[in-house]
């Protein structure tokens, strides 16, 4: 007996006490059945889920064995790189990515449409266990990456680099990296110099960069080789559709663009200049650069500058690369499009397998009477755009433009180009050569800088 209670005091609290403090034996049993119609829904829902999870690997498998078939199992830029063992499978990178470049496999996210990835890294920022790193290039294909630190600097100090010139072409990251090189320019102790930074070239990096130093209230010089800002993308063809993202720019505020033209976007950007008061040596080339007591002399076509720190925000197309064959030096000969309506009558050769060769040709075969000879060194177009693809293939059926794989320009003439298909030399007549190899990485004058190029092999 309980100390202090008396057994009718016991038999009192036995009586009042709630049904849910009774005996185990007491509480309601649940039946097979009952276990049965709690769980039939559930099950419902699992095997609902697992369907179409794998309905949609299926897929996912067929669209990367069909990039893998095409010749398109190659990323062309930065993009992610998943750790099979971190990954979780959860398709919140898949969701993520508005080119649809990522899909689930085996329960594991990977690349199923590697070219066309990006690489805005929208995936590894939604991935909820940080499974994804982006890289650049492939155990196969090496890029040359100048060595920068998070903020942007080289390991020659007072040269920062952003943009194309660094790895990243695209609109918006390339409008962010100039930003943040104008941050930690700010940070940086002034110097005797009369600028605090030189900024070489006018496109996305260094129009933000622009913008961003006259957030900071640094002393700038902002100077462009073109007539005309933009950067590489003042050589895309007419109307070309450029791909971009929101981003916030000092001065202006909130960018915001998905798809729009290159006339559209340097109309824009023109008046972002004119607004913000963005001043920009055009037509100025930078010849040389120089460490200098308190800073650098900056070379230029139009006089000498001196700076406490100098950002690169040059493409890496700046030098064109060329295909170093006899003829080449004819006027004939250009490498890049910018008036299709040029070329109308002619027989025009262009050279290339990436996007801007595919669309430059596609361009020249919409004029009236042009005949277009399109002539690639690689077994397919393992590079471009699904949509370019498509437009060729359309144009190549409809004998406006003639496809030439595995072949490569031996010798250029005034009036005919001789290639070489197979080992087998043909001739061909041709009033114009558009050569449209992509650039070449100013090595020499990173090297002359002191700059560390390391070559990427699928590495951040």
């Amino acid at each position: 007996m309980h100390r202090g209670l008396t057994p009718v005091t016991l038999d009192v609290v036995r009586a009042t006490r709630p049904a849910a403090f009774s005996t185990f034996a007491e509480v309601p049993q649940l039946t097979p059945l009952s276990l049965a119609l709690y769980a039939l829904p559930f099950a419902g829902i699992v095997a609902a889920y697992l369907l179409r999870r794998r309905k949609l690997e299926a897929v996912h498998t067929r669209k990367l064995a069909a990039a893998v078939d095409a010749g398109l199992a190659e990323p062309v830029s930065l993009h992610p790189v998943v750790d099979p063992v971190r990954c979780i499978g959860s398709s919140t990178c898949v969701s993520a990515c508005p080119e649809q470049a990522l899909g689930i496999i085996g329960g594991k996210a990977q690349l199923t449409n590697p070219a066309e990835c990006i690489g805005h890294g929208a995936c590894a920022a939604s991935c909820p266990v940080e499974a994804i790193t982006l890289v650049f290039g492939t155990e196969r294909r090496g890029v040359d990456i100048p060595l920068v630190k998070p903020n942007f600097e080289t390991n020659v100090p007072g040269i920062f680099i952003a943009g194309e010139l660094g790895g990243m072409g695209l609109i918006r990251k390339a409008s962010e990296q100039g930003l943040q090189a104008m941050q930690s320019i700010a940070k940086r102790p002034k110097t005797s110099a009369p600028l605090d930074v030189v900024i070489v070239g006018a496109g996305p990096a260094g129009l933000a960069a622009g913008l961003g130093a006259i957030a900071q209230k640094l002393r700038y010089r902002l100077i462009e080789q073109e007539s005309d800002l933009g950067g590489a993308i003042y050589h895309y063809p007419r109307n070309k559709i450029t791909m971009t993202a929101p981003v916030d720019l000092p001065v202006v505020g909130r960018v915001q663009f998905t798809e729009v033209s290159k006339e559209t976007l340097m109309r824009f950007w023109q008046d972002i200049v004119t607004r913000a008061g963005v001043n920009i040596d055009f037509g100025t080339r930078m010849e040389r650069l120089v460490a200098d007591a308190g800073g650098y002399r900056v070379e230029t076509t139009a006089g000498v500058l001196h700076a406490g720190a100098v950002l690169l925000a040059i493409g890496r197309r700046g030098t064109p690369r060329k295909l170093g064959v006899p003829g080449e030096e004819l006027p004939k000969v250009v490498y890049r499009l910018v008036e299709a309506e040029q070329y109308r009558g002619q027989r025009v050769l262009v050279v290339g397998g990436g996007d801007s060769a595919l669309e430059a040709a596609l361009a020249c075969a919409e004029q009236p009477d042009t005949r277009v000879t399109l002539a690639y060194r690689g077994d397919v177009f393992n590079r471009v755009k699904p949509k370019n693809r498509e437009r060729l293939e359309a144009a190549r059926s409809a004998q406006r433009i003639d496809v030439r794989l595995r072949t490569e320009v031996a010798r250029i003439h005034a009036d005919r180009v001789e290639l070489s298909q197979d080992g087998v030399t043909s001739s061909i007549e041709n009033d114009a050569v558009i050569v449209q190899a992509g650039g070449v990485l100013p090595s020499s004058l990173l090297r002359e800088l002191g700059v560390t190029v390391e070559t990427k092999y699928g590495t951040a």
